[in-house]
């Protein structure tokens, strides 16, 4: 219903626009007209019946019929047109266009296994099929969203400091509301949104644009066509500064009600809302120190890191945090959506809904499971996520790992340039991790396979340097007798 309303105003606003342009160019080819049989009524009087015939028209208003003209249907076809563009490159490249905005790391299960694993539990425990794309982003403030247009294209991002913070039972609804909403079509839904409110806001701006630089100045000579013209150039005004703020207030109503949705998805997936409200709670307060984010980001992500706290009411683009955590934590022991909706609308009223009838008819009753038992020293857990945290970073970045005895973990970063270098503590020499050419490959500059070697220390990651001077990693998983070079195509044997 919200989106048809919003294409109404888009069309309605297209119509207005083209209308009034199409009348004040057709009120011009009158104006040529009428010099020209003037013109030639003077040179030959036969002509005289024309011109009579057209100041008749003039004297007979039809502001009526100049209101529905041609020009409103196109420019009514013209605003569609206009969103079924936009709307296509977002659905096509807007993925891959979001998740580089945002930074984000795409990881295998080797880089991070317990971010790997809730992920695909929350997979099965939903139904989705395909699993999501994993990403992740170097941020220290806790949050995540998702993106995809269906199930087989969807990405679940989150950030580093989302990681660090959160427990298992936490981590687990975090990644259930975000599946949650690939699951609902909420990312395709509100990308069609978004775009609809692009394209409005788009035409609002070149119609006044157009009426600025001089499209607005030109007055009709017909009486009909003067009160029409004055007609569509008002409504066309009102339109043009009315509708991006309407349209605007559809798209928030509309992403606030799919919050509520993703969250009752999570609910029923993880059959633990507190794990969510928990989540919920500790993302909210920390400070706002994400890095700077784009306002086309804000909205997706779980909670809006450029949305203030205090910020309630139709302009904002999620629920109260607070709202979200007292109906998850009201549900009674219980998982389900219709458990969820009587709690919302305990909150909200009875008269109100957040689920549509016909979903919690086919919803079954589902009882909240018991939180997973936590080690009880939360601090050693909560350095134990954040080295892991910093170890998928480093290896993501392309920094070389190098342990010495004394205890000092150093950490070489892909420019590092030299052979060896010392521990700042013991001062002991180290030589960097790094494949070696046989006595042929430096004579001759052949990069043939075998002609360069790696031996590995261990079966954890490894990093080393290719004589090329570009940095090859090595997974747990890896069990291949060659590898390549990303940036020689070099291929180096592995013993």
């Amino acid at each position: 219903m919200l989106i048809g309303a919003m294409g109404l105003l888009l069309v309605g606003l297209g119509y207005v626009i083209g209308a009034s342009i199409y009348l004040q160019f057709s009120d011009a080819s009158y104006t040529a007209q009428l010099a020209s049989t003037t013109y030639q009524s003077i040179q030959d009087p036969d002509k005289l019946e024309d011109l009579s015939d057209l100041l008749e028209n003039r004297r007979s208003p039809d502001w009526v019929r100049a209101l529905v003209n041609p020009g409103g249907l196109i420019g009514a076809g013209v605003a569609v047109v206009v969103w079924l563009i936009m709307a296509l490159v977002a659905l096509i490249g807007g993925d891959s266009v979001l998740l580089r905005t945002a930074g984000a790391y795409r990881i295998e299960k080797e880089n991070a296994p317990r971010f790997w694993n809730v992920v695909e539990e929350m997979t099965i425990a939903s139904s989705l099929g395909a699993m999501p794309r994993v990403y992740i982003i170097e941020d220290d403030a806790p949050n995540a969203f998702a993106v995809g247009r269906n199930p087989e294209k969807a990405a679940v991002a989150v950030t580093s400091g989302l990681l660090k913070r959160l427990t298992r039972d936490e981590l687990q609804g975090v990644i259930a509301h975000e599946i949650g909403h690939i699951r609902n079509l909420d990312v395709r839904f509100m990308t069609l949104a978004a775009v609809m409110v692009g394209s409005i806001v788009l035409l609002s701006e070149v119609f006044m644009y157009y009426l600025w630089f001089g499209g607005g100045r030109r007055s009709s000579s017909r009486k009909g066509g003067g009160q029409a013209q004055i007609i569509l150039l008002v409504v066309g005004i009102l339109a043009a500064i009315l509708a991006p703020v309407v349209a605007r207030m559809l798209y928030f109503a509309c992403s606030r009600r799919r919050e509520y949705l993703a969250d009752a998805s999570a609910a029923q997936f993880t059959r633990f809302p507190d794990g969510l409200a928990s989540a919920l709670e500790t993302i909210a307060a920390q400070p706002r120190a994400e890095k700077k984010v784009s306002r086309t980001m804000a909205p997706l992500y779980i909670i809006n890191p450029l949305q203030s706290r205090a910020a309630v009411g139709m302009f904002s683009t999620h629920p109260p945090t607070h709202e979200r955590v007292k109906i998850l934590r009201s549900m009674g022991g219980r998982a389900g959506l219709n458990d969820y909706e009587q709690a919302y609308r305990e909150l909200h009223g009875a008269k109100t809904h957040c689920i549509g009838k016909g979903t919690l008819g086919a919803s079954e009753r589902i009882d909240a499971r018991a939180p997973t038992p936590e080690p009880k020293s939360s601090k050693e857990q909560a350095i134990k996520r954040a080295r892991e945290v910093v170890g998928v970073l480093d290896h993501l970045a392309g920094f070389i790992p190098i342990a010495c005895a004394c205890g000092v973990n150093l950490k070489l970063p892909p420019l590092f340039s030299r052979a060896f270098l010392l521990c700042p503590r013991c001062g002991k020499k180290h030589d960097v991790p790094m494949a070696r050419e046989d006595a042929a490959t430096k004579k001759h500059g052949s990069p043939a396979t075998g002609a360069t070697t790696y031996k590995r220390k261990g079966k954890g990651w490894e990093s080393f340097k290719c004589p090329c001077g570009a940095v090859v990693q090595l997974s747990p998983k890896f069990a291949a007798e060659h590898v390549s070079c990303r940036k020689c195509s070099r291929h180096i044997k592995v013993t």
